[in-house]
C-alpha cells in the first residue's frame, strides 16, 4: 500500500504539564484500530491531536501525504465522536444532522433526502422531529453516528461513544459503526477501556503507555501475549 493511502504519525511527540507522548507509526487506509492503555496514558490526547484540537510539540499528523496542521477545522479529514455525542439539545436530531452538512439549519431540499437516508440506515427513521432529550441513550448514539455518515470524513474517530450503554446495545452500536466504516471506507480509531471491544470491533491494537503510542499490531496477538504494560493495566 502507498504512502498516500495512510494516516501517518511522523515522531509525533505531544506535551503537557508533567506529561509526554510520542507516537511514530502508519494506520493503513479502511483500518479499525483499537487504542488502549492506563488512565491517562494519553489515549484522549492522542485522538484529539489527529482530529486537530491538540496541537504538537513536535512532529506531524498527515493524511495522503498531506500535513494536516494548517488546515482549517472544517475541511480536516476527520469526524470525532465524544463520550456526550456533542448534539445540541435545543435542536431537533434532523437539525443536528444538518449541521454536518453544513451550517444552515434550512437544509436543501438534497440535504433533507440524505438526512432522511442516514436516518433510516442508523434505525432511526421517523424520529427527525425529535430533540435528543426525547431520546434513548442508544438512539443518541445512533443519532451522533448518522451526523458522522453524513459528513462523510475518511477518518472516524471514537473517544468512548457507547460508554454509557450497556454490554449488550455498546455492541449493536460498534457493529453499526464496522458496517457504516466498511460501506465509506473509513480509516476508524477507538479509545476504548475494554478489551472485549478493542477485540470484537479492530484488527490492530495500538497500545498507550509509559509515554508511548506503540505502532499497531494484531489484536488477538497483543491480547494472547500481552507486553508488561498491558498485562498491568488488565491485571
Amino acid at each position: 500500500m502507498g504512502w498516500d493511502a495512510v494516516l501517518q504519525l511522523d515522531r509525533l511527540v505531544l506535551t503537557e504539564p508533567g506529561f509526554r507522548l510520542f507516537a511514530d507509526f502508519i494506520v493503513p487506509q479502511g483500518a479499525k484500530v483499537a487504542i488502549i492503555g492506563p488512565s491517562g496514558a494519553g489515549k484522549s490526547t492522542l485522538l484529539n491531536a489527529i482530529a486537530g484540537f491538540v496541537v504538537p510539540t513536535e512532529g506531524r499528523v498527515l493524511w495522503q501525504g498531506v500535513d494536516l496542521a494548517p488546515l482549517d477545522p472544517g475541511s480536516l479529514p476527520v469526524t470525532i465522536l465524544f463520550q456526550d455525542q456533542n448534539l445540541f439539545p435545543h435542536l431537533t436530531v434532523a437539525q443536528n444532522l444538518a449541521l454536518g452538512l453544513s451550517s444552515r439549519l434550512r437544509p436543501s431540499v438534497q440535504d433533507v433526502q440524505r438526512i432522511d437516508w442516514a436516518l433510516t440506515r442508523t434505525g432511526l427513521a421517523g424520529l427527525g422531529d425529535r430533540r435528543p432529550s426525547e431520546l434513548s441513550g442508544g438512539q443518541v448514539g445512533r443519532a451522533a453516528l448518522a451526523r458522522a455518515l453524513l459528513r462523510a470524513r475518511p477518518i472516524l474517530l471514537l473517544d468512548e461513544p457507547f460508554a454509557a450503554l450497556g454490554p449488550a446495545l455498546k455492541a449493536e452500536m460498534l457493529a453499526l459503526v464496522a458496517e457504516v466504516a466498511d460501506e465509506t471506507g473509513a480509516t476508524v480509531l477507538m479509545v476504548t477501556h475494554d478489551p472485549k471491544d478493542a477485540q470484537g470491533f479492530a484488527a490492530l491494537t495500538v497500545l498507550v503507555a509509559d509515554g508511548l503510542a506503540q505502532p499497531p499490531v494484531d489484536t488477538a496477538l497483543l491480547f494472547a501475549n500481552p507486553p508488561k504494560a498491558l498485562a498491568d493495566y488488565l491485571g
